[in-house]
């Protein structure tokens, strides 16, 4: 199946429910997870292949990552996902580990008449200044000398953000603390936030429909919205001064630094990443597990789910645009698993 007949199959619209579940071949064990929108044409692809490689089904909903948080942290889910990791404190105070299992970008996109993907440049000032609301028309100075050769209209900017708690919004917002001091002092981080502008959607799906259908509307999504919606990325001036386009090459750029051996906790942030070529949006997606598991033999399926992935989902992956992980991460993060996933009894439940 192309890329894009897939993504058609697998995207949901605002209106529709961001879950998915596959239906079992030949088995009836269901695994079940909740939380990020970010890595979820990832996910589903792979629960569609696994399924139909061993006939487990996966049940995740794509609710943001505030709502998967809460939901491992009530036990209503075997596994949460979460685009902000959490700080290796929260995560003992909750008896939980966490690991990352893809790399994507967050991407600018604009509905403005006559400008396609890749024809608008940013610099972190002004689109700061933009979702700050100090910048209110496309065709502002600032922005037009950034885009010299292209005509800007004098047409309102309608900003749109999501409405959820989100780990797309804490990387985006991570992004602007990190680049304007006016936003960090008035605004801050944090998956969700009082926005001084704009309009909320639920979920990636909500703010693709959302700047799909306003015009001189700006929004946030993950790459994969972008390009399943057909809809005008931003190029994005990075921490090097250069513009730059999202792809998945930008996005192992951004990657390329990160010491995930040093990182206790796995917690690791990758945006403003220094790079000629690095995208500055970049972000992991982790998944979120208890320590200590009740149901060992449940446990044990969902860590299966996961190592299969990371051992046949690259390919899938970066045809989605993500960055799969390496290697020698993935090898670190087994060895996690088989040091800290433990049952009842303290027996380690993998490998």
């Amino acid at each position: 199946m192309q890329k894009g007949n897939f993504l058609r199959t697998v995207l949901v619209t605002a209106a529709a429910v961001a879950a998915f579940t596959v239906t079992p071949c030949r088995a009836e064990l269901t695994i079940t997870g909740a939380g990020a929108t970010f890595p979820y044409p990832a996910y589903s692809k792979w629960a569609y292949d696994y399924n139909q490689e061993t006939g487990v089904r996966l049940n995740y909903q794509s609710i943001g990552s505030g709502g998967g948080i809460k939901q491992i942290k009530a036990k209503t889910v075997d596994f949460g996902a979460s685009d902000a990791p959490l700080e290796p404190k929260e995560l003992n105070e909750s008896g939980l580990m966490q690991f990352p299992m893809v790399m994507g970008g967050v991407v600018p996109v604009v509905n403005i008449k006559g400008i396609a993907a890749g024809q608008l440049k940013l610099s972190s000032e002004t689109l700061a200044e933009i979702y700050m609301g100090k910048i209110s028309k496309w065709n502002d100075p600032k922005i037009v000398a950034e885009n010299s050769g292209i005509t800007l209209p004098a047409e309102d900017i309608t900003v749109v953000h999501r409405a959820d708690g989100s780990g797309t919004t804490w990387i985006f917002t991570n992004y602007l603390t990190k680049v304007s001091k006016d936003w960090k002092d008035k605004v801050g981080n944090d998956k969700a936030v009082e926005w001084p502008v704009g309009l909320g959607g639920k979920g990636n799906e909500g703010v693709a429909a959302f700047v799909g259908k306003v015009d001189g509307s700006i929004g946030y999504v993950e790459y994969a919205y972008a390009l399943q919606n057909k809809m005008a990325s931003v190029m994005l001036k990075n921490h090097d001064g250069k513009f730059v386009a999202p792809t998945a090459e930008n996005f192992q750029a951004a990657a390329a630094g990160a010491d995930w051996a040093h990182a206790e906790g796995y917690y690791m942030v990758l945006t403003d990443q220094p790079g000629a070529t690095s995208w500055p949006i970049t972000g992991a997606s982790f998944i979120l597990l208890y320590k200590n598991q009740a149901n060992p033999e449940q446990a044990k399926e969902v860590l299966k789910f996961f190592a299969w992935s990371f051992k046949n989902g690259g390919k899938s992956a970066l045809s989605l645009d993500y960055v799969p992980m390496p290697d020698a991460v993935v090898k670190m993060i087994e060895t996690t698993w088989q040091n800290e996933v433990k049952d009842s009894a303290g027996k380690a439940i993998w490998p």
